[in-house]
């Protein structure tokens, strides 16, 4: 998902010292360009609302039985493969 700075937001956050010394270092080391804290922040936060809704998604479905969501899985396959393959021809 690229970005461009007309679409973005500029953010204040506070970080320990440690934290950001840590980040720097790491991105030093994997050759650091300009906008490299934005994009490895903005980056470390859509993955953590992507384990947050994960967790939340195996809750809710904790009394699903598996055999029932890998059925429901396999249904909304079917039909998007279904318009995919429809789309093409």
């Amino acid at each position: 998902m690229k970005s461009s700075e007309e679409d973005s937001v500029r953010l204040t956050i506070f970080v320990p010292k440690d934290t950001d010394l840590l980040l720097r270092t790491h991105l030093a080391q994997t050759g650091m360009r300009k906008g490299a804290i934005s994009k490895f922040v903005a980056d470390a936060v859509r993955w953590q609302l992507f384990h947050l809704n994960l967790e939340a998604g195996q809750a809710h479905n904790l009394d699903v039985p598996s055999e029932q969501i890998e059925d429901e899985i396999e249904q909304a396959l079917a039909e998007v493969r279904k318009e995919r393959f429809a789309k093409r021809a």
